[in-house]
């Protein structure tokens, strides 16, 4: 029976595939901006025009030369003349001189001459065309100037930006309703073994339905990527170098699960051998869950074996296919990925020199988090599925003792 030659430890082997895969077979779009949520730019977006394109208000209030409220006060206050009234979506027709004001609304543009904002409940009419003004204000209080939030040809999303709402809000600001993002990227996915079926079929002895293909369209979809299912196939040899053949001429990426053991029926380092020059990279990765973990780059392309069993697959999934994804994309490392800090409830061993990951749920209990681990085999999916989050024990450590405080990586 052969034998796992080498394990690399997950970030070691996870850099070697990445020093081996081409980044140019991924191609760029143009969508939507509406529909951009998700997608990440294939291009710097700039601004076409300032933001805002007008000095405005952001109350409601008299617009004023700032110096002529100086020293006023409620029980000193001062008086302006009222020269008209801003009209909402339209230029003021008038410009306001020193000792008069113009009565405003949140958004609308300055008159010209004016320098800030005195708020409507600082103020009081006393009688026809005078305003008492009790409060005063600095210059720029109470207004956007032009140009405040962006410049003319400034860059406002970076190449490589994740798109959420805020930068969708920020695209219609300045009318763009198109950008280039990159394509989704396409990722096969395999499921092998005899003894799987489709998860409607209801399964005879010795039958299971297939988990990982769904689990891991679902984590491939967040990342950004675009899953395309394969099916299931048997313990062929050939029949699997074809379909993985045809997937690898069709996607970005190809996952197949299963076959990844050190065992004679286990069939995928061999297969991935075949499909394209270097082959298999990495066949073990020294941590627990997924072990058995296979990647490889044939002519550019990942190509990874998975193993079979559910949580070591999707939690593999989440430490190579959801990078590999982000590399692909091109995304920029801005923000760190979700987590939180929490005491752990139990002690947990560990063997040195492994990286493990252990699923946890969190616990509320007064201002803080518990996070208590959630033990099971690694063929048994609800097991990942009680789980709020993962923790890392480095492979340094012989494990984590109860009380102490944890990063717990969020699974979303």
């Amino acid at each position: 029976m052969p034998e796992f030659l080498t394990l690399l430890a997950p970030d070691d082997a996870r850099n070697l595939m990445f020093e081996s895969i081409n980044l140019h077979h991924v191609i760029s779009q143009t969508v939507e901006a509406v529909s951009a949520a998700g997608r990440v730019t294939a291009v710097g977006v700039y601004a076409p025009h300032p933001l805002p394109a007008f000095p405005r208000s952001t109350v409601d209030g008299f617009a004023v030369v700032a110096r002529d409220t100086f020293g006023t006060s409620e029980s000193m206050p001062g008086y302006l003349n009222i020269v008209g009234e801003v009209p909402m979506g339209a230029a003021p027709s008038f410009s306001v001189q020193t000792g008069q004001c113009a009565l405003i609304h949140t958004g609308g543009m300055l008159p010209a001459g004016t320098d800030a904002i005195v708020m409507l409940e600082y103020t009081q009419v006393v009688r026809p065309g005078e305003v008492e003004i009790q409060r005063a204000v600095a210059n720029g209080e109470n207004i956007l100037r032009l140009g405040e939030d962006v410049t003319e040809n400034q860059l406002v999303i970076p190449k490589g930006v994740r798109i959420r709402a805020a930068e969708i809000g920020g695209l219609m600001a300045l009318g763009i309703t198109s950008v280039q993002v990159i394509r989704r990227v396409r990722v096969a996915l395999i499921s092998s073994g005899d003894e799987v079926i489709e998860p409607h079929i209801f399964p005879q002895p010795g039958q299971v339905r297939d988990i990982n293909s769904y689990t891991l369209a679902a984590l491939i979809s967040k990342a950004g990527g675009e899953p395309i299912f394969y099916g299931i196939v048997h313990d062929s040899f050939e029949e699997l170098k074809d379909i993985s053949m045809r997937a690898l001429n069709e996607t970005d990426i190809v996952i197949i699960t299963a076959g990844s053991s050190a065992s004679i029926r286990d069939l995928t380092a061999g297969v991935i051998a075949t499909l394209g020059k270097p082959g298999v990279l990495v066949h073990g990765i020294n941590t627990k869950p997924g072990k058995p973990t296979i990647l490889g780059v044939c002519d550019g392309k990942a190509v990874i074996g998975l193993p079979g069993n559910p949580v070591s697959a999707l939690v593999n999934g989440y430490l190579f296919v959801v990078p590999l994804i982000e590399k692909l994309l091109g995304i920029i490392d801005r923000i760190p990925k979700p987590s939180v800090k929490a005491t752990l409830t139990v002690n947990l061993p560990s063997q040195t020199g492994r990286e493990d990951w252990q699923p946890v749920k969190l616990i509320a209990k007064e201002s803080r988090w518990l996070a208590e681990p959630v033990f099971g085999k690694s063929n048994l999916i609800f097991t990942l599925a009680s789980a709020d989050g993962l923790i890392k024990i480095h492979a340094d450590a012989n494990g984590i003792s109860a009380g102490e405080v944890v990063d717990v990586y969020l699974m979303d």
